[in-house]
């Protein structure tokens, strides 16, 4: 398992009954996690004390309880700064189990010795974009919400990214690589975050379990002569990291390295590891 644990200003504190005790900076957070299926004793305070909950509905979605939590707040990964929101469906805006890919591919990126354009997709508030240009890529930016590329600006200012080589697209993911694809645009690392299921601008219809593998053996044509490297993160169920590394395989050959595995958060109270999604890698 790849494990996000060089966070300071994020932590999961306890995880019990269907949720998990998160603390995003000064802010504790009572949120619902699919995984946590045990039962434990909730003695951390803040189970009894957080700022703010989500509920689960019965009836699907749920809605946010708040005590005392401000609408807009901000936490640091390293040199980055990322402004948090609560927002539909339990979300703050950013996934910080990430954190263990952007390390990994900002470590490559800073050691290749030659520029190294990226193609992030389905690139939500901007993590692997800002991290990626803070390792000193240029980054294309694509999601297909205006509001999620206006964010993920926002966190560019305020990690003092404003002027870095990121080009900010609104576009649905796999119509932009067609046409970057006629254009003769290549890049030498992609990364794609897909949702299970979504719709782009103009109402096209997403559903990952069909959309997938054609859109990575499509990408194949985007990549330049020596790419550097390949990301895939998934949250679908049916897309555990074995499928995701022979796809790679399927796609890629023989060429180069291909891994994948679980990525997860520490849970601070129990010592144990809370799994949340899985991550394919191809690399040179």
């Amino acid at each position: 398992m790849w494990i996000a644990d060089q966070w300071k200003d994020y932590e999961v504190i306890d995880t019990s009954s269907g949720e998990k005790l998160e603390r995003w900076g000064n802010y504790l957070l009572v949120r619902p996690d699919p995984q946590v299926i045990w039962d434990t004793p909730k003695k951390e305070a803040g189970w009894r004390h957080p700022n703010a909950h989500y509920h689960r509905s019965s009836r699907g979605g749920g809605e946010w309880e708040f005590f005392d939590l401000p609408q807009q707040w901000e936490i640091r990964y390293r040199d980055l700064i990322f402004h948090l929101k609560p927002f539909s469906f339990k979300h703050t805006g950013l996934f910080p189990e990430q954190a263990a890919n952007w390390d990994w591919f900002s470590k490559k990126i800073k050691e290749t010795g030659k520029p190294v354009k990226v193609l992030n997709l389905f690139a939500y508030t901007g993590g692997a974009t800002l991290a990626a240009a803070a390792a000193g890529a240029s980054v294309t930016h694509v999601d297909a919400s205006k509001g999620m590329v206006g964010w993920a600006k926002e966190n560019a200012r305020a990690s003092g990214l404003a002027d870095a080589p990121i080009r900010w697209i609104v576009d649905d993911c796999v119509k932009f690589v067609e046409r970057e694809i006629r254009r003769g645009n290549r890049y030498d690392a992609v990364i794609m975050d897909p949702p299970s299921y979504g719709r782009g601008p103009k109402g096209e219809i997403w559903k990952i379990e069909d959309a997938i593998f054609p859109l990575v053996r499509l990408l194949m044509d985007v990549l330049s002569a020596e790419p550097l490297f390949f990301l895939i993160n998934s949250y679908t169920t049916g897309l555990a990291p074995s499928v995701l590394s022979y796809m790679l395989g399927t796609v890629f050959g023989k060429k180069g390295k291909v891994d994948a595995q679980e990525v997860g958060l520490p849970v601070s109270s129990s010592g144990l590891v809370l799994p949340c999604g899985a991550s394919g890698r191809w690399e040179a």
